[in-house]
């Protein structure tokens, strides 16, 4: 069997802050950055991961990202993966690398990318995509893949284990349907702070006519700014001339739109403050915004403040506003909280904040059991290519609901993976289908070479070191 013999680390990073791509009210300047592995085995059997950046942290991020890589060289696959659970649990006690975490920040991150690029390896190796590979398992072999130590308090192995079994015997039916008509989707590409009105309504407009229904908006910056910006998108997904042609409002008092303050053609606006408020700053100035109707307000505060997006949520209530976070959640621990003191009407998992797939699982178990969606976050450089994986898994094995789930999808550097995300004519995401392609996380070798910092061809390039001079600004 296949043994890992060693690996290779690439600080890729790509120059967004030209363009004003993933800017918000806390991030000004945001150069997508993808700190990728590539673990190398005695066969030709490879696997691929990554953690995001928005630039300088891959230089620490990579560094970490090798100590923890070290731990499985000399590890022979089978056994590895005969039980991800066990694996993520070795992965993660190192007491040396333990010790600047615990189970948070740089070390975290950096065992994300690890543990995700053993689930590509997994996967590849059984010739399916991740997320087919994930919903092929029994439900003791999902149970098993999970990372358990500190939660059974909020949810036990053997509840786990019910749940997913009730869910058994209509996974099929499930999987059929979501292959047929994709998962659905929301588009942020059109509601970045750094753009222009006419940036923000001509995206607007495209992403309507391309079937996207749920739309979101950065904010936080300047609330008569964002009620502008808002009342722009409203204006725009709230008209029935801009509808695809042939396609018909969405009724707004649908189960699947019910309590999500749909407009007339049945479109949803969602905010997103990337934790840039105090607690009663948040209340007062989301309140202000009640106008343009958001279903949620995303990140309102600090990330790990369990009992300040309560306060929150609880104040919002009335005005119909409901509460979204967990892009910045830094482990399970973290979701458990924000979901045992009601805190969160959405629950948004990230890929690489998270550490790798096996922790994923365990927070999509704990979401189903206290029956909150999951919408994962998903704007950077690969990560749409990491979620659709993630929100498949959710929908066929363990929730079982889809149509009140929305998955982000973000238009950029999609071209730079050999199997690229893509969208279908209704706004959702396709299911991935390529039995080659693992977690779809591979990145063209030219990519690399081109955006490898510091001597990548673009970097070393005229136009690259005016990128440079422009972040330093």
């Amino acid at each position: 069997m296949p043994q890992i013999t060693g690996f290779e680390i690439h600080d890729v990073r790509f120059p967004t802050s030209l363009t004003g791509d993933g800017t918000d009210a806390m991030n000004t300047d945001c150069d997508y950055s993808s700190a990728y592995i590539t673990l190398l085995t005695d066969a030709e059997l490879v696997g691929h991961g990554m953690t995001f950046t928005i630039g300088r942290g891959n230089d620490i991020v990579c560094m970490a990202i090798r100590e923890v890589a070290n731990r499985l060289i000399g590890k022979e696959t089978e056994d590895l993966f005969a039980d991800m659970g066990k694996t993520w649990d070795f992965m993660m006690s190192d007491p040396q690398l333990r010790w600047i975490g615990p189970e948070k920040g740089v070390i975290h991150i950096a065992t994300g990318s690890v543990n995700n690029a053993l689930w590509d390896m997994y996967a590849r190796s059984r010739q399916k995509p991740l997320w087919k590979l994930v919903v092929d398992f029994s439900p003791e072999e999902l149970v098993r893949s999970a990372a358990w130590r500190y939660i059974s308090d909020a949810i036990t192995k053997e509840e786990a284990l019910d749940m997913l079994k009730k869910n058994e015997s209509t996974k099929a039916e499930r999987e059929a349907k979501v292959r047929e008509i994709g998962y659905p989707a929301y588009v942020t590409s059109a509601g970045w702070l750094g753009y222009s009105d006419e940036k923000v309504a001509r995206l607007t407009k495209e992403a309507v006519a391309t079937g996207f229904n749920h739309f979101k908006m950065k904010v936080g910056a300047d609330q008569a700014n964002d009620l502008r910006r808002g009342q722009i998108i409203r204006s725009i997904i709230d008209d029935p001339q801009y509808l695809p042609a042939g396609t018909s409002p969405r009724d707004p008092n649908s189960e699947d739109l019910k309590d999500k303050n749909a407009g007339p053609t049945g479109c949803v606006l969602m905010i997103d403050a990337n934790q840039v408020w105090d607690v009663p700053q948040a209340i007062d100035y989301v309140k202000g915004l009640e106008e343009i109707k958001p279903w949620f307000i995303e990140e309102p505060t600090a990330p790990d403040d369990i009992l300040g997006h309560a306060a929150i949520r609880k104040a919002l209530k009335p005005h119909g506003i409901g509460v979204a976070t967990g892009e910045h959640a830094h482990n399970r621990m973290v979701f458990k909280q924000l979901l045992q003191a009601e805190a969160i009407d959405v629950c948004q998992i990230d890929s690489c904040r998270l550490a790798g797939v096996s922790e994923v699982i365990s927070v999509l178990l704990m979401a189903a059991k206290f029956g909150v969606p999951v919408c994962p976050h998903a704007g950077g450089v690969g990560l749409c290519e990491y979620v659709i994986h993630l929100s498949l898994i959710d929908n066929i094995a363990i929730s079982g609901t889809m149509e009140r789930n929305v998955l982000e999808f973000v238009d950029h550097l999609h071209e730079h993976f050999v199997t690229p995300c893509s969208i279908n004519s209704r706004g959702r995401y396709n299911v991935p289908t390529n039995p080659s392609e693992g977690y779809s996380i591979e990145m063209y070798k030219t990519s690399i070479a081109e955006y490898e910092w510091p001597n990548g061809s673009y970097w070393l390039s005229t136009k690259g070191k005016k990128a440079q001079s422009h972040g330093r600004e």
